[in-house]
């Protein structure tokens, strides 16, 4: 499930991997995950809700059966609160021992707070089983987190509402996705629902433009920079102007949550109340939860962000990340980072992708996935000559919170192509 969102950029390398406070505190005692002295691990995660739930109680479980000394006291938290609980909780003085991380930029603010385990130690004689991905949740060469699963955007739609609308197949093309914005207007369907009320899922229109309006050299040197100089940007505003004069979202859309109850955006998909969402490869697991249709993972479909006739990006760059957890330095060890190694084994693994979250972490576990849409996104990330960081994650979190509050006002038509550029260098320059 997304979550916040990652390191300047998961490239190539990754890629090919991938296509194979408040309540909380350490237990302390032991330094060792086999001890006798019994340790409590309290362990925040975003799954409130659906498969990932109760994948997470199993793990806890498995993990306390196989090792007694060791409870993990599992605390679901909203997606959204993260962003500010997750500050204030290694601000004070009784942070969780494991808690929700989504590594780059975002991460490497966290750990002047001197409350973030470096893991390196513990994890350097089986981190390679992940891959080249799990350098995402490094800084500066150090392992502070752990990723479990590695997410992908694109389009989610459903196949019954493209044929009652007459759309034979899913666009490649701006041109097209505008025509079959038309069609299912005309059809009286909602195009494309979005969850504004959270910020994000907006960001990831503004994102998708710039893109593909930017190369690929720009875009690595504008993360390293930690700066949005270049027209290529602007440009991708001016696209999602052009794109929102269409109205192609639900009415509403600015007070619509992203992920919780009927009456979010994954929601209105679900239920069969828009055709299609903007979002990650974990929205099939959102939506089951959302609707009494126990079949609605069989009417998705996917697609990636179409091209944009005159942009300079490459057409098969994705947009995408990765959820991955951290441990605090009040946590036992090695106990919390034997759990975090626990979590990317290839049986737990396999039950992370039968949640429909995401792909998995670890390529062992990749067989597992069962969706048709999903070995789709699975071949088509493996496919891409690169994928960049959502840009929240890859920036500082000052910076990134700048950029996804300027992309929000935009779409309150509260700001301009430039604000945008604007409101992200000045936070950037004021680090």
């Amino acid at each position: 499930m997304r979550s916040i969102r990652k390191s300047a950029a998961i490239t190539l390398a990754a890629t090919a991997a991938l296509a194979l406070a408040a309540c909380g505190g350490s237990g302390g005692g032991s330094t060792s995950s086999t001890g006798n002295t019994h340790v409590t691990l309290t362990w925040w995660n975003n799954a409130t809700s659906g498969d990932l739930k109760n994948v997470w109680a199993q793990a806890a479980a498995a993990y306390h059966k196989a090792h007694p000394n060791v409870t993990i006291q599992v605390e679901p938290i909203q997606n959204e609160a993260f962003q500010t609980k997750v500050p204030a909780a290694l601000a004070g003085n009784n942070p969780p021992d494991i808690y929700q991380q989504w590594g780059g930029g975002q991460e490497a603010t966290q750990i002047p707070s001197g409350k973030v385990t470096n893991l390196t130690q513990y994890t350097s004689s089986w981190i390679s089983e992940v891959g080249p991905v799990a350098q995402a949740w490094q800084v500066s060469g150090k392992q502070y987190g752990i990723p479990y699963d590695l997410h992908t955007v694109g389009f989610w739609y459903r196949k019954d509402l493209f044929a009652k609308a007459g759309i034979a197949s899913p666009p490649t093309t701006m041109t097209q996705l505008n025509a079959d914005v038309t069609k299912l207007k005309a059809a009286h369907i909602v195009p494309i629902a979005v969850g504004s009320k959270d910020k994000w899922p907006d960001a990831f229109w503004w994102e998708y433009f710039a893109i593909r309006e930017c190369p690929t050299a720009t875009l690595k040197a504008a993360m390293k920079a930690v700066n949005l100089n270049g027209p290529c940007f602007v440009k991708a505003g001016q696209d999602l102007t052009s794109f929102m004069n269409t109205k192609p979202f639900q009415t509403g859309f600015l007070g619509t949550a992203a992920q919780v109850g009927a009456g979010s955006s994954a929601g209105l998909v679900a239920n069969g109340k828009a055709a299609m969402e903007l979002q990650g490869d974990w929205d099939p697991g959102v939506m089951t939860p959302l609707t009494s249709d126990k079949t609605v993972t069989s009417q998705l479909g996917w697609f990636p962000f179409p091209a944009v006739t005159g942009g300079a990006g490459d057409p098969t760059t994705t947009l995408g990340g990765g959820d991955g957890f951290s441990c605090t330095t009040g946590a036992a060890e090695p106990a919390c980072a034997d759990f975090l190694k626990y979590i990317d084994s290839p049986a737990v693994q396999a039950k992370v992708v039968a949640a429909n979250v995401g792909l998995p972490a670890n390529p062992a576990a990749a067989s597992a996935l069962a969706l048709p849409a999903m070995k789709q996104v699975l071949t088509y990330t493996g496919a891409a000559p690169y994928i960049q960081t959502y840009f929240d994650i890859a920036f500082p979190t000052n910076v990134g919170v700048a950029i996804d509050g300027a992309i929000a006002d935009f779409f309150a038509g509260q700001g301009t192509p430039q604000s945008i550029i604007s409101t992200t260098n000045q936070a950037a320059s004021s680090q």
